[in-house]
């Protein structure tokens, strides 16, 4: 027998999600270790082994695929404990990283402060050298500045070394002869070069990527070697791959060279899994929400696939890399919550994580968190919590609510994590909102997906702030994200930027940027060991309207660039413009400029099904657990609530809330407008008395 396994390192847990040769699926959590996540990677796989009761060695030998999902540069941009980096750039320009785009993101504050540069002053260093827009060089590249930066930056132990020079997307020569120098002078310095990374127009992106790329690149290549040590020396021989900010996977050598590809790591297996539950359903739109431990995720698929975004921010650092366009908050079940000098309760965003942890955890931790309140409203057995290996202490959980947030409040303890419960929800449905109101879309028309262990039991409520009237909870929602890993594809994203207008477009010219782009995705794809008939290709073009300042992706068919059918790419442009804006131009004669062209280099891979459960008959009583004392959310009342064991419930039985189904890894929460049905797949649907 094999075995394929998706992990998924949190900040509080490792989510790993096992399919087996004979179709078989399994889920497994372990606490993470932040201070070397491969630790908790290896701990999943002991757990793995014992319930396989065999030795990790074995287990090891018979895995023919890991996929796995991290966070390491994602927490190294987040602390700023990246490495020490040095930026060589064009002389005069240096300061642009810090001048960003001259944007203020709260126009009223006057508070404000722009966001430090990743890379100090004094190591970014100017270079005579430069380039006109079209790469024409108007001023040689000096050895001699470059040699004195690199002296700078040896002497004071720069460890990653960004080359972005004015221009260099229409002529890369400046900066691989940097490059060059580099290697040769600090061979062991990470180097990542513009016209490598990101070779398109707009400056402050390019510098900004590139800088970000080569401040992560170091911690990931460390974490990388530490991880592959550590698999190869339990006998692992199999496929490691590494999930990607775009929704696709690569090997860890690609990675490697373009590091800033995995800061959104974690969350992109989510959309990828909730789509194919979607689909069993017989749509092709939804939500996805995932809370976690320590943050709460909000995405959007729409005719199966991911929505993606061609840049964004890492806690306001710029990315101009393809990425799923996920709205991170944070809000899990670590979340802390605190009260202001008004008299105000908080939820996060600052996280206990899994040290200390919560205080019901009884591993030091003291404030309290939404883990806490959940103990204290009944939600949580506290004998029976991840299948009985943790013990809550509930008596811990109400004193630090009694403590920090009850008498500072003049309530009592039930009050205070009923009022900790409402507002980390609102949180939440404020998240959600930012996805779906906020570009035109209607959240009541969309089902959600719940992810992530503690998503489960906010679901309904978050729901009931949106007005949604469906919810979908999968079999694998506590770790979606890494049973997601294993239904992603290998991709790779290619841009290049080509300027003009679509009417004075040189055909041939398009032709060899795309041509160039297959070959290198082709090329790339066939080291992965990927067949050629196994082996997709999508082009896009950025389009905009003449003197429109931000562009469209639009899909464009191969035949159209290959025909050079112009018609049809000003068609699909109009259609695209008002799918997302409400109009288009198409009548009046304004003139579509384009501004980079796009592709897409996509492996397909073999995907496992997902499991069927046995019909049952409607009433549940086989699943009855009992009942306990619980907090319904609707009613504002403690109640006897019923509790049915999740893993003993069949497909086609159907009750009404307000109830508990408790799984080993999550616990999910029906109130009282609520009805649960469980589908073949397992899955557990929501949907609200009278939709």
């Amino acid at each position: 027998m094999s075995f394929r396994i998706g992990i998924d390192v949190g900040g509080t847990f490792t989510d790993l999600f096992l399919w087996s040769s004979a179709g078989a699926v399994e889920t497994y959590k372990t606490l993470s270790t932040p201070e070397d996540p491969s630790v908790g990677v290896l701990n999943g796989l002991r757990r793995i082994a014992e319930a396989h009761d065999m030795e990790l060695e074995d287990l090891a030998a018979q895995i023919e695929t890991i996929v796995h999902g991290t966070t390491v540069t994602t927490n190294a941009t987040l602390t700023r404990n990246g490495a020490k980096t040095g930026l060589l750039t064009t002389a005069g320009v240096r300061d642009a990283l810090e001048m960003r785009r001259g944007i203020r993101e709260k126009q009223y504050d006057n508070r404000y402060q722009n966001v430090t540069p990743l890379v100090p002053r004094y190591l970014r260093r100017g270079v005579t050298g430069r380039l006109d827009h079209a790469g024409a060089e108007l001023t040689p590249l000096s050895g001699d500045d470059l040699r004195a930066a690199l002296r700078l930056f040896a002497d004071v132990g720069v460890e990653a070394v960004a080359v972005c020079f004015m221009n260099s997307f229409g002529n890369g020569e400046h900066e691989r002869a940097a490059a060059e120098l580099v290697r040769a002078e600090m061979p062991e310095a990470f180097l990542s070069v513009s016209s490598e990374v990101l070779p398109t127009v707009r400056f402050y992106n390019r510098v900004s990527t590139t800088v970000l790329n080569a401040y992560v690149g170091p911690i990931l290549h460390g974490y990388l070697s530490s991880l592959t040590e550590k698999l190869a020396a339990a006998g692992f021989a199999g496929v490691l791959l590494v999930m990607q900010s775009n929704g696709g996977v690569a090997l860890p050598e690609v990675t490697r060279l373009r590091p800033a590809t995995t800061l959104l790591s974690g969350p992109a297996g989510g959309p990828r899994a909730a789509a194919a539950y979607t689909r069993a359903q017989g749509t092709e739109d939804c939500i996805v929400v995932d809370m976690g431990g320590t943050s709460f995720d909000a995405s959007l698929v729409r005719g199966g696939e991911a929505a993606m975004n061609n840049e964004g921010d890492v806690d306001r650092l710029r990315l101009a890399l393809p990425m799923l366009a996920i709205t991170t908050i944070g809000a899990g079940g670590g979340s802390i919550g605190w009260t202001d000098e008004s008299g105000l309760l908080h939820m996060g965003p600052q996280s206990a994580g899994a040290l200390p942890g919560p205080a019901c955890y009884g591993l030091g931790g003291e404030r309290p968190t939404c883990t806490d309140a959940n103990v204290v409203l009944g939600y949580l057995d506290p004998e029976d919590f991840a299948g009985g290996e943790m013990t809550l202490l509930t008596e811990q959980a109400r004193e630090s609510i009694r403590g920090q947030i009850a008498e500072p409040l003049g309530l009592d303890v039930d009050a205070a994590a009923a009022g900790m419960f409402r507002v980390i929800n609102a949180n939440m449905a404020h998240g959600v909102r930012d996805i779906t109101v906020k570009v035109g879309l209607d959240p009541r028309e969309f089902p959600m997906v719940v992810a992530g262990g503690a998503g489960a039991l906010h679901a309904c409520m978050i729901a009931n702030e949106l007005e949604m009237p469906r919810l979908l909870v999968p079999p694998t929602a506590s770790v979606l994200c890494a049973a997601g890993m294993l239904l992603s594809d290998l991709q790779h994203d290619y841009v290049r930027s080509y300027v003009s207008r679509l009417a004075d477009i040189d055909l041939d010219a398009l032709r060899g940027l795309v041509t160039e782009m297959i070959g290198e995705g082709d090329g790339q794809l066939a080291l992965e060991g990927v067949p050629d008939e196994r082996i997709e290709r999508q082009v896009a073009l950025d389009l905009r309207y003449l003197k429109q300042y931000h562009e469209v992706t639009v899909a464009v068919p191969m035949d159209a660039i290959q025909s050079g059918d112009r018609a049809t790419i000003a068609e699909s442009f109009h259609a695209e413009h008002n799918r997302l804006y409400g109009y288009d131009l198409a009548g009046g004669g304004m003139g579509i400029e384009l501004i980079n062209v796009r592709l897409r280099a996509i492996g397909r891979t073999e995907k496992p099904d997902l499991p069927e459960l046995e019909a049952g008959p409607a009433a549940p009583d086989a699943a009855r657990k009992g009942s306990r004392r619980a907090y319904a959310p609707e009613t504002a009342r403690f109640v006897d609530m019923p509790v049915f064991d999740g893993h003993a419930l069949a497909a086609g039985n159907r009750f009404g809330g307000p109830a508990l189904i408790e799984r080993t890894d999550t616990t999910i929460l029906v109130t009282e407008s609520f009805t649960a049905e469980i589908d073949r797949h397992g899955s557990c649907l929501l949907t609200r008395r009278g939709s």
